[in-house]
Parts: structure tokens; sequence; C-alpha cells
């Protein structure tokens, strides 16, 4: 199989040669793979390792003074007025949030009066070349990167204020999704317009868990959240495309809604938290729902041995992939404490696995 028939395959819930992979990790994590592999670019990882998912995104072409669509990856200030600064924690660097820009709203006519980003900031007419070039020696799963919708809001906010206005303020936390989701739903019709069929999953992101549960109830995330994340999903399924939606933590309790919705993949599995294990996972969803992810990145990963990593791939792959529905992955991005031989023993179970 073609890494994209591997994917597609798994994601219509019928057994692939293999289960598809994929790999992410913090760019220290990349450096450390190219000199232990001796291999020159991140591509040459991905070939080594048999990542079966290519990504695309918009490319940033608007004022100077903002660094992209959302400063998590690119830091500095993000179209949105979010300003993120580099953090060193020793053994890794990430951008953290230093300023929201609208922290001190205390109304809708602040929310509007906002400087509010322009689609035009962004290119997708280069897509179909970007494409055609990933898959020049093999055809790939191509994913396009939509953004972020809850994380964009928060980080706008500030995440304590965010989540306050979702109980005492709704209409607040309500006109700054809206704002999110229409700027997304506009990029994305562009993106699938420039792109056309060369496009396989639209992905779309925003963690509404942590480890013990939801950050906010079930009901509220339905009555502001669901609408907006409707539109996210429900139209690219309609199109023929697969679809894909990453948060982190124990959101057992809206699965059935994102199925309801027309979910393809949830991405990334995060372990060890409640109903969140894969065995609950396939009881309850196998043949409705796809799963991403699920080896620990907390725990397993950086403090395990090849032999518990291999068994724990294993223990994913046949409880969840057993009849498709399974992309292996880890539960985030691999960490620089990950030995490098735990990263490797993780891909060589998947590659080698047969079903």
């Amino acid at each position: 199989m073609t890494p994209r028939e591997r994917v597609m395959t798994a994601l219509a819930h019928r057994r692939p040669d293999r289960p598809p992979l994929n790999f992410f990790g913090t760019s220290e994590v990349w450096t450390k793979l190219k000199q232990h592999l001796r291999l020159e670019t991140d591509e040459e990882v991905r070939l080594h390792i048999g990542s079966d998912m290519r990504y695309v995104a918009p490319t940033y072409v608007g004022p100077a003074q903002f660094s992209g669509l959302l400063g998590f990856g690119s830091g500095g200030t993000d179209v949105w007025g979010t300003v993120w600064q580099a953090v060193d924690v020793g053994s890794a660097v990430y951008n953290e949030v230093v300023y929201h820009p609208l922290a001190t709203a205390t109304g809708l006519d602040d929310l509007r009066n906002h400087a509010w980003p322009e689609v035009d900031w962004f290119d997708v007419s280069q897509l179909k070349e970007q494409i055609k070039g990933l898959n020049r020696t093999e055809e790939y799963a191509i994913v396009y990167s939509m953004g972020n919708l809850i994380e964009t809001a928060w980080a706008m906010r500030g995440f304590e204020q965010f989540l306050m206005d979702l109980v005492v303020a709704p209409e607040m936390a309500e006109f700054l999704l809206e704002k999110v989701t229409t700027f997304l739903e506009e990029l994305t019709a562009r993106a699938i317009e420039a792109a056309g069929e060369d496009i396989d999953i639209i992905w779309s992101a925003g963690d509404i868990a942590g480890q013990d549960g939801m950050l906010f109830s079930p009901e509220r995330w339905r009555e502001l959240v669901k609408p907006r994340y409707r539109r996210l999903i429900e139209p690219y399924r309609s199109m023929g495309l697969k679809t894909r939606y990453h948060t982190d933590g124990s959101m057992l309790p809206v699965i059935e809604d994102l199925i309801e919705m027309g979910l393809d993949l949830l991405d990334p599995i995060q372990p060890n938290t409640p109903g969140m294990d894969p065995e609950n996972l396939a009881r309850l969803f196998a043949g409705r729902l796809a799963f991403y992810g699920g080896i620990d990145t907390q725990g397993l990963l950086p403090f395990g041995n090849p032999e518990q990593v291999e068994r724990e791939a294993l223990r994913y792959i046949e409880t969840l992939g057993k009849n498709g529905g399974y992309v292996l992955a880890a539960s985030n991005a691999i960490q620089p404490d990950v030995p490098v031989e735990n990263i490797l023993t993780l891909f060589r179970t998947a590659r080698e696995y047969r079903y």
C-alpha cells in the first residue's frame, strides 16, 4: 500500500497492510534524530521512520509586524495581536503567551473595535504545488492544518478570563468564537478551492479537556462551542474529505457529539486520563470513530525501556486497530527527554506489524 492508501483504509475502518503512523516532536527531537541517524533533513527523518502523513497550510504574506496565524509555532505577535515569547525550560524552548490583547475588554464594543486579521493575509495559491512536491516519489495522506479555535480565543482573552466568560459573560466568549470560526472557515474554503482533491484530511484543533476531565461542562460546550466546531467538521465530510480534530485530555463526555458531527479521526488520545484507555474507547466507539496517538509522552516514552514501548505500541495497535481505525503516534509532541531508542522502537513496531 502507499502511505495514502494505508491511512485512508484505516480511516474507513478496514485493515491496511500495517498500522499507519505519524511522527511529531519538538525541534530539539528532530535535531537529535538527525544527528543519531546521520541524516540531513526533516524529510529524511520522516522517510526513515515511515510517517504516512504530510502537512500543508497557507503561507502568511500579511503585515510584517505579525508572525503568522498562531504564535505557538512562530513566536512573536500573531495576526490576532497575541504576543508569544520563547521560554527556555532547560531541555527545550517553547513559545508562551506573554500578552493577551483582549484581557481588559469589558464589553462587546471592545471586542468589535479590536484590529481583526484579514483572510487576504494568507496565500493558498502554492498549496497545489506544495502537495505535488510532497507526493513526488510516493503518495501520502495530505493533511490541511486549518488552525485552532479554542486556543486562539483564550490566547486573546487570557485562559482564566475566557473560562470565566463562558459562565458569566457568554456573549463575550461567543463573539470571540464566532470571529475565529468565520476566519478559519473562509481561509479553509480558499485552500480547498486552490488545492482541490489533493487534500485528504482537514485538521482542526482546540483543547477542551485536561488530565482530570473537561475544562468546562459538556453542557456549556454544546451550547457555545459545538455549533462552531460543527462548521469546522461537517461541511468537509460532505465534500468527501476526511476530518481530524485535536484535543488533549479526558473529553469522553463529548465524543458521541463529535461522531454525530461527522468526525473521522480523534487526536491524540491522552493516556492515563479518565475513560481514555484504548480498551474503553474500542468498546464504546469501534467502527464509528478512528483514533490517533495514545503512546504516553509523560511517563512511558521518557522513562520506559524499548521493551515496554514495544509492548504498549502493540496494545494500541491490537486494541484499536484490529479492524482499522487507528493511527499510531505519541500522545503529543515527543519531548527532548525521550531516548532515541524508544522513539525508533515505537515506530519500528508499527512498520514491522502486519495485520
